[in-house]
């Protein structure tokens, strides 16, 4: 490959990561696994898995997972669905795994976020509120501690 060829491979694969995210953010309720993720991009799932880690620090499923538990986040705390509705609402398929991955994130099982929750970010721009509820992964840290 020529010199500059690496370099412009490289810029062609973040811009493939950035559909792709796009498309997660898209269509987060709707049934997506790397495979067909992979299939739109025009790769191997091992490679989009790869390159999605490099450019975002995090695998796609991971990625897709965070989207759909800030959707429920957001359902949950304006107190019109239940727990059921809103885990079908944001593309679960079983509400065993979406509480285990909720709980995971947000530390508590969606039915005690949606009782003790829903007033938060009342009065808050949607901008800050989107920031202020966003679920924390174990491995992150909220700048001046637990929230």
């Amino acid at each position: 490959m020529e010199p500059g060829g690496a370099q412009a491979q490289r810029l062609r694969d973040i811009a493939a990561m950035r559909r792709v995210r796009d498309r997660i953010d898209r269509e987060f309720a709707e049934p997506l696994n790397v495979e067909a993720l992979a299939r739109g991009a025009y790769m191997s799932a091992g490679h989009l898995s790869r390159e999605f880690r490099r450019v975002y620090g995090e695998s796609p499923y991971s990625y897709l997972m965070t989207r759909r538990i800030e959707r429920a986040m957001t359902l949950l705390r304006r107190g019109d669905l239940g727990v059921t509705e809103v885990c079908f609402a944001v593309g679960f398929s079983s509400l065993g795994t979406f509480s285990t991955r909720f709980t995971e994130l947000v530390g508590v099982p969606p039915s005690v976020y949606r009782r003790d929750r829903s007033r938060d970010g009342a009065g808050i721009p949607p901008c800050l509120a989107k920031r202020v509820n966003r679920p924390v992964r174990n491995r992150e840290a909220r700048p001046g501690g637990p929230a």
